[in-house]
């Protein structure tokens, strides 16, 4: 092989074995917790998404309220919500491949059922979702931010979502993004779901082949944390919250970071 080939090889490896170990850290909270057939991403990050999740405002930032639709006004956007080609969790980390983006005012699109009826019901306005495939290849998921009228309605769709799912009475609906992404919008998907403000954050994960994820996946467990709580809640919305402050010391323009 040549040398420089090698080396791609090297580093392509390298790459992998890093997401590998890193998605081994979730292994002592599955053994715990276990898993449903639906996963739920908890109020407390976990292993390397907690420094991401938990990140502390940069200097020369304010918090801005997004506590509601009328405190926070401005929709979201694909630009906001998926600026690149990429999704990087950790600089030091492979990147996810963004395949296909989606911004719509139509949230009978983001799940059916029961589930659909109920973030109508709070207030859905708007969302904005984006398919993924993951760093080696295996995984492809759908994660987006569903625009709800206020945190209470939030805070009330996470709580009411579990059953839901679990009695099959409705999904989140992934979204397919061409050949090799088909199982992401099957029923046999898996999801998972959190909140911060005024949105709702939700992920749909389905193994690349088409075979259903084991209760023991830790694989598809990392995929759903590293979308979820690591970028959108952690990244997406932790720069939503924050707003710039100008030289003369007042805050910027009530306007989203692009």
């Amino acid at each position: 092989m040549p040398v420089g080939g090698a080396r791609g090889a090297l580093r392509t490896s390298k790459r992998t074995w890093q997401w590998v170990v890193g998605s081994l850290g979730v292994l002592v909270l599955l053994g715990i917790c276990g898993l449903s057939s639906y996963f739920f991403v908890n109020d407390e990050p976990y292993g390397r998404d907690a420094r991401t999740a938990d990140s502390t405002p940069p200097p020369g930032a304010l918090n801005r309220d997004i506590s509601s639709r009328a405190a926070d006004p401005t929709p979201l956007t694909v630009k906001e919500v998926f600026p690149g080609k990429e999704i990087v969790i950790a600089a030091e980390e492979s990147k996810y491949e963004l395949l296909k983006t989606q911004a719509s005012e139509d949230c009978e699109l983001v799940a059916d059922g029961e589930l659909g009826a109920l973030l109508v019901d709070l207030g859905c306005s708007q969302f904005v979702r984006g398919t993924v495939r993951s760093p080696t290849g295996a995984y492809v998921a759908t994660a987006g931010i569903v625009n709800l009228t206020d945190a209470a309605g939030a805070t009330s769709a996470r709580e009411k979502i579990q059953p839901i799912v679990t009695g099959e009475k409705g999904r989140f609906l992934g979204l397919a993004a061409g050949r090799g992404t088909e199982a992401v919008a099957r029923e046999s998907a898996q999801a998972g779901w959190h909140e911060r403000g005024h949105f709702l954050i939700y992920c749909v994960v389905a193994k690349t082949n088409g075979t259903t994820i084991g209760e023991e996946d830790v694989f598809a467990r990392q995929v759903l944390t590293d979308m979820i709580e690591a970028y959108l809640r952690g990244k997406v919305l932790e720069q939503r919250a924050t707003a710039a402050v100008d030289p003369s010391g007042s805050a910027g323009p009530d306007q989203p970071p692009n």
